[in-house]
């Protein structure tokens, strides 16, 4: 079971079911086109990368648990945790994510598929899969959500890094599908 972490906004996305996928940089960025490697590879799970004789494994294989860390805070005067997505607002000293103890998750998720991709071959429905909704919807001012993700990529990069895992640097990504799961399918 390996932590992933997730902001406030894509953590209200996955409880709302709106986000079934996620993307992350890949690091180091790779020199050549990915290609996956067949199972009856000596490499299974991995990629190749074409004119070169490396090979990047996948961060995570299909059917690999994963729990949320996310922005959290611990109840007052009592055992448990609370979320912002629970109470927002509530004057709680909230936590950061990256700091979040495996005790403390409330949601799990499934794997249930890796590839690589640039960033920018995202389409419009797959930006709705990552929780992104269109702006404006049925307006004349009408915003795709794949504007709405390239805003939230870039928002989610400290500005030093935009040149190379910016939304204009095109980075090849990881995209990784997952379902949610509970915290029983989890093991836990």
């Amino acid at each position: 079971m390996k932590p992933i972490l997730f902001n406030t906004d894509m953590v209200r996305a996955i409880l709302e079911v709106r986000k079934t996928v996620t993307r992350r940089v890949v690091k180091p960025q790779l020199e050549g086109r990915p290609i996956p490697m067949t199972k009856d590879s000596c490499w299974p799970g991995y990629f190749s990368i074409e004119g070169t004789e490396k090979v990047v494994r996948l961060p995570y294989q299909p059917g690999d648990i994963l729990w949320v860390r996310e922005t959290w805070a611990k109840k007052p005067f009592g055992a448990g945790y609370i979320y912002p997505t629970e109470v927002p607002g509530a004057g709680q000293k909230w936590r950061p994510s990256i700091h979040m103890p495996r005790d403390a998750a409330r949601i799990f998720l499934r794997v249930t598929g890796v590839r690589i991709d640039r960033l920018q071959e995202i389409t419009e429905e797959e930006a709705t899969a990552e929780g992104c909704r269109k702006w404006f919807e049925g307006s004349a001012l009408e915003v795709p959500a794949r504007s709405y993700f390239c805003n939230l990529w870039d928002s989610t990069i400290k500005p030093k890094d935009r040149p190379t895992y910016g939304w204009e640097a095109n980075p090849w990504v990881w995209v990784i599908e997952f379902e949610r799961i509970s915290r029983e399918a989890a093991g836990l």
